[in-house]
């Protein structure tokens, strides 16, 4: 059995979201993470910038004995996955696959939302995930950025960002919008807002 730590990394706080879940169903694994708050947040970068952070964090953490890295940066996974995974000889994964998959699964009316940061929504990744697994859905993707700031701000349960919430799910709501995929490591932790805001949104 390979005792070396799983290797996780984001561009801050949100990528623990992931860690939760990884020990949730891998509680004997050992995890290092890191979160690249220095340089947050990664979905306002150029490509190249994003590509270079997601090389020098994935080297890091190999530094560290990773035996398996795993991007918990939607932004990230958009346009460096591929990058990271032919620089490195150990296996690396994303996040936006599994979510695809979990989303085919649950809708009934084959409407599907997809929040992110601007990069990651307009960089066509979702997109790509859908024709992998050769499902037909109708995808409609909105960009939400400022959602990471009220994040690693803390603002969990501000009014402002219950107010932001209900100003981005609006579009949802008008196109009978039955899944929405959280597409940023940090959304989890608005999970109470989306709810009330999905509610009294119009």
């Amino acid at each position: 059995m390979n005792n070396n730590p799983i290797g996780i990394f984001d561009s801050g706080i949100g990528g623990l979201t992931v860690v939760k879940e990884i020990r949730r169903i891998l509680p004997n694994e050992n995890i290092v993470y890191l979160g690249d708050t220095a340089r947050l947040p990664y979905g306002t970068k150029s490509v190249d910038a994003i590509i270079q952070f997601s090389l020098e964090n994935a080297e890091f953490l190999i530094s560290r004995g990773a035996k398996l890295i795993v991007i918990a940066c939607y932004s990230s996974t958009s346009v460096a996955l591929e990058i990271v995974q032919k620089n490195l000889a150990v296996p690396v994964i994303g996040v936006i696959q599994p979510g695809v998959e979990k989303a085919v699964e649950l809708t009934k009316n084959r409407k599907i939302g997809v929040i992110g940061t601007s990069l990651t929504i307009y960089s066509g990744a979702y997109e790509k995930a859908f024709r992998k697994i050769g499902e037909r859905c109708e995808v409609l993707g909105k960009a939400c950025p400022l959602f990471v700031s009220l994040v690693e701000e803390g603002w969990l349960d501000h009014p402002a960002t219950e107010l932001i919430a209900q100003t981005y799910l609006v579009p949802f709501k008008e196109d009978n919008i039955d899944t929405i995929l959280l597409g940023c490591t940090h959304f989890p932790l608005l999970m109470p807002v989306f709810r009330k805001s999905w509610v009294r949104s119009t």
